[in-house]
């Protein structure tokens, strides 16, 4: 089975293959070496030789067992040490004095190789070891001069040059993170279809892959930026609202650009743009921020830090990268609540349907039973529909439909639900309301009918049609929704039958029924 690497950081293969230079330069330069012993050399050195022998079987080895180990640090990266550092601090007592520079070379090499392979602390140590065998032979025997070139330029060279290599390893650790983070939140937030769940995500991304103080998610609606998501100092703020105008939020939407303002010390040159302050009174000292823009959807990712200079241009790259995503998925997820919402209502009238208006009704009975709260139903029917339709066309018949439904919002709570039954009978339920109170909105909806204007197909105005209504308690009156539906529905045609265009029960029924 192949090693996994950890997130972030480079497979086993990928250090192998950085290392396979340093490896093949080491093994050619130990290799040349003993050919020089063995064909050059005025007198055979057989410890250069086995020596020689060991450094390669050695590098051979390592190199073979750090692919088959994920973290090489953790399970070999001591035993290296030791050996590396004894094995190089052993070069000036080995290498005759002809040959003696190569140790400026190899070095260098062996600590570059230990710095991608286990990382800085195992190379300085290796570093440290070489210091302290090579200090006996330096100041034993080398001249003042000599020591200056042997003891000073490998260590100088090597410390130059894992500095450097640790820098280009960092960067290219984080580049590699965060492309991970990117791959990682767009499949996460393609999946899913919940606006609060895809802005959950992408908070969690950004608190991972990048260092912010403040940071929002703001979408615009009617002319003010509303921040779904909005985390300063360590708190979450919920109902945020910015103004467009005067704003670096509004700035980047208005103007669809990206804006990096690495040091708000100095003064932003934006024309109306000035300082606004949100959520804690703390100025943010940097700013970044992103526009979003797609078909339902307009809006500005941004992040703040109260440090000036906080950020950097692959910053500005990740976020702006994962404005891409984001925007895509906030767009999807209006899609599908608007067509989750489209499958809920009735095309005509924009009340729920039959079916939705069952599930709500069952929920609001739940609620009700849990909070020991009277529910109250309302079905309702238009008077001589099919004449009035007959009569003046089925277009003025849609129009009354939808005056209806207006009049019963008008006289409801945001709690409370209008559903269509069928044809043109309606139901409304009523939670917490008793009896007497649900009589009190049928009135209403029945006076308002009274005093409504509908014009024909000629715009002349036409008598508006009564309507009939029926009134029924959970869970005093039926325990179940099913009999409470079928309760109101009797009294609805119960009303029918005696004249129409009023309420049944009276409210003689209601004054003297418990509530």
């Amino acid at each position: 089975m192949t090693p996994r690497k950890p997130s972030g950081s480079f497979a086993p293969h990928e250090v192998q293959r950085f290392i396979l230079p340093i490896t093949l330069t080491s093994i050619a330069i130990m290799v040349g070496l003993i050919a020089w012993n063995l064909m050059i050399s005025s007198s055979l050195n057989v410890v250069l030789v086995v020596y020689g022998c060991v450094v390669i079987a050695g590098t051979l080895i390592t190199h073979a067992v750090i692919v088959r180990t994920v973290n090489f640090h953790e399970s070999y990266g001591w035993p290296n040490v030791i050996l590396s550092g004894v094995g190089l601090g052993l070069l000036p007592y080995i290498l005759p004095a002809e040959v003696r520079e190569l140790s400026h070379i190899l070095v260098p090499l062996a600590v570059i190789a230990i710095i991608i392979v286990s990382g800085r602390v195992y190379g300085y140590l290796t570093l440290l070891i070489i210091f302290l065998m090579d200090l006996p032979h330096v100041f034993g025997v080398l001249g003042v001069s000599d020591k200056v070139l042997d003891f000073g330029v490998p260590y100088a060279v090597s410390l130059v040059a894992m500095e450097a290599v640790l820098s280009i390893k960092d960067t290219t650790q984080q580049h590699i993170h965060r492309l991970e983070t990117i791959n990682k939140v767009s499949r996460q937030i393609m999946l899913s279809l919940e606006t609060k769940k895809t802005i959950s995500l992408l908070s969690a991304t950004i608190q991972d892959a990048l260092e912010a103080d403040t940071y929002f998610i703001g979408i615009l609606k009617e002319n003010e930026i509303h921040l779904e998501l909005f985390y300063d100092g360590g708190e979450y703020f919920n109902g945020t609202k910015i103004p467009m105008e005067g704003t670096l939020s509004g700035w980047v939407i208005k103007n669809q650009k990206e804006l990096f303002l690495p040091d708000l010390r100095h003064e932003v040159e934006l024309e109306g743009v000035r300082n606004f302050v949100i959520g804690k009174e703390k100025t943010s000292l940097s700013w970044i921020g992103v526009p979003l823009k797609a078909e339902n959807v307009t809006g500005v990712i941004a992040l703040g830090s109260y440090q000036p200079n906080a950020f950097d241009s692959a910053d500005m790259e990740l976020l702006s990268n994962l404005a891409q995503h984001i925007t895509v998925a906030l767009d999807n997820t209006i899609r599908h609540t608007h067509v989750e919402q489209q499958a809920q209502l009735d095309s005509l009238t924009g009340v729920y349907n039959h079916g939705y208006f069952l599930k709500k009704l069952a929920k609001q009975a739940e609620e009700s039973s849990s909070n020991n709260l009277p529910l109250s139903l309302i079905m309702l029917d238009i008077d001589f529909f099919k004449r009035y339709n007959d009569r003046y066309g089925h277009l003025v018949g849609d129009r009354i439909l939808k005056t209806l439904c207006t009049a019963i919002k008008h006289y409801i709570k945001q709690s409370d639900t209008v559903g269509r039954w069928g044809g043109e009978e309606f139901i409304i339920s009523l939670p917490g309301a008793s009896g007497m109170e649900a009589m009190q909105v049928a009135e209403r909806i029945g006076q308002t009918m009274a005093t409504l204007q509908i014009q024909d197909r000629e715009q002349r105005t036409i008598p508006v049609p009564t309507v009939s209504q029926g009134i029924a308690t959970y869970p005093l009156e039926a325990d179940e929704i099913y009999r409470l539906i079928d309760l109101a529905d009797r009294r609805l045609y119960l009303a029918k039958e005696r004249g129409r265009n009023q309420v049944e029960p009276d409210k003689s029924h209601w004054e003297n029924f418990k509530k």
